[in-house]
């Protein structure tokens, strides 16, 4: 038995407020994430802590919170997706709630990583639930702007804390960051529908649950499959490219604030991106988006090499769309390649796979700069990239068949 929202027959209101749901979960566990950057340099300076130290507490959230994505879409699958979304909520808001009573180092590590559990259901029941509310061709659409919204929580949020500590303390600005995981867990209850029952994929209405996906079972798992490794690709090379670009425009006589502008640059262009280039997949196709998307990357890093500072910060939010844009375009075709009841877990499995991917590509790109330089790695992100185009021909059989179908 699983639990599984009717969410086929909601009024236009109705979709709305599960959209409002679904991008308030967004902002919220993107925010909690990005707004560790702010507190790891204020625990180190009063705790003292190396920057080994530093480095664990970032890893004791995000290594939790990747692992338990998978578990959570099977778990979503017994209890309902809104009910754990709304308790995985809660459970992140009361890690960081806990953070501001804890006493030192190794309380932090535990708050974090409860935080991070929290935070693992996120990605993969928000996406499920986006998905099955707008089936068809306001899908693509919806998801877009529900990756969208995560850039939103990233901007907000680490201001919003940088500014609490500024007027308080860190431990009573994360004390309010955490109550705020628990208002938005209430309001999740109040807009998500709640879940009914229903066996072997057949809805309360008597229909099958698998909103029209009738692919055969092998030409379904060879485009996930195909999908999944363009999304580590791509993820590998987004976080090997952000974490490379500092040293570049330094080496070209960046100042720190130059810098620190040139990020913004970035992200400004990725939130674009992610919102645009859902909605010209939904007009040129998956395939053309993609080639196009990473081909733009690919381009845009090895372009910046030459390029004196004032030329680079001016091509700069012009890659951030083309490096966040392709994200946007793979999440809404994990929503069509998987059958409903099933995209929890396929969401969890996926994020899992880019998330994991992001996390270890900065260490082999970082390396790599160690013994070739940090130009000579560019040039390697900026190819390596390039290897989703053969993986886009394993993805089109699956396409094609859905195209036939609709």
């Amino acid at each position: 038995m699983t639990l599984t929202p009717l969410l086929a027959n909601l009024s236009p209101a109705a979709r709305q407020r599960v959209l409002a749901g679904t991008l308030s979960a967004h902002v919220l566990h993107d925010g909690y994430t990005d707004l560790l950057y702010v507190m790891l340099p204020v625990w180190q300076a009063e705790l003292a802590l190396s920057l080994a130290q530093v480095g664990f507490l970032k890893t004791s959230y995000s290594a939790v919170m990747a692992s338990l994505q998978v578990p959570a879409g099977f778990l979503a699958e017994r209890l309902g997706e809104r009910a754990l979304l709304a308790l995985g909520t809660a459970v992140a808001g009361l890690g960081y709630l806990l953070a501001g009573w804890s006493g030192g180092f190794f309380g932090l590590v535990v708050c974090l990583a409860i935080g991070g559990a929290g935070s693992s259901v996120q990605h993969p029941l928000s996406s499920s639930i986006t998905a099955r509310t707008f089936e068809g061709s306001r899908l693509r659409t919806a998801l877009s702007t529900y990756n969208f919204s995560g850039d939103v929580g990233k901007m907000l949020f680490p201001a919003a804390t940088a500014w609490l500590i500024s007027t308080w303390s860190w431990r009573p600005a994360t004390t309010v960051i955490g109550a705020v995981g628990f208002i938005v867990a209430i309001l999740l209850l109040l807009l998500l529908p709640a879940g009914v029952p229903h066996r072997d994929g057949v809805g309360a209405g008597g229909t099958n649950s698998h909103s029209g996906n009738r692919l055969p079972q092998n030409i379904g798992l060879r485009g996930f499959l195909a999908l999944a490794s363009i999304g580590i690709i791509d993820s590998a090379t987004r976080m090997g490219f952000l974490i490379l670009l500092p040293f570049l425009l330094t080496a070209k006589g960046a100042s720190l604030p130059m810098v620190g502008a040139s990020l913004t640059l970035v992200f400004a262009g990725g939130a674009a991106g992610k919102f645009v280039c859902g909605i010209i997949a939904a007009r040129l196709g998956v395939i053309r988006t993609v080639v196009l998307t990473e081909c733009a990357t690919a381009l845009g890093i090895i372009a910046l090499l030459p390029l004196s500072i004032d030329a680079a910060m001016f091509l700069l939010p012009a890659v951030g769309v083309a490096l966040n844009g392709t994200s946007s375009v793979l999440y809404g075709t994990v929503a069509e390649l998987v059958p409903a009841e099933r995209r929890a877990r396929a969401f969890g499995i996926f994020y899992t796979c880019t998330i994991g991917a992001g996390a270890i590509s900065p260490s082999i790109y970082g390396l790599l700069s160690d013994i070739a330089g940090v130009p000579v790695t560019l040039v390697v992100v900026g190819l390596v990239v390039l290897a989703v185009l053969p993986l886009t021909l394993a993805l089109r059989p699956a396409l094609r068949l859905l195209a036939l179908q609709a």
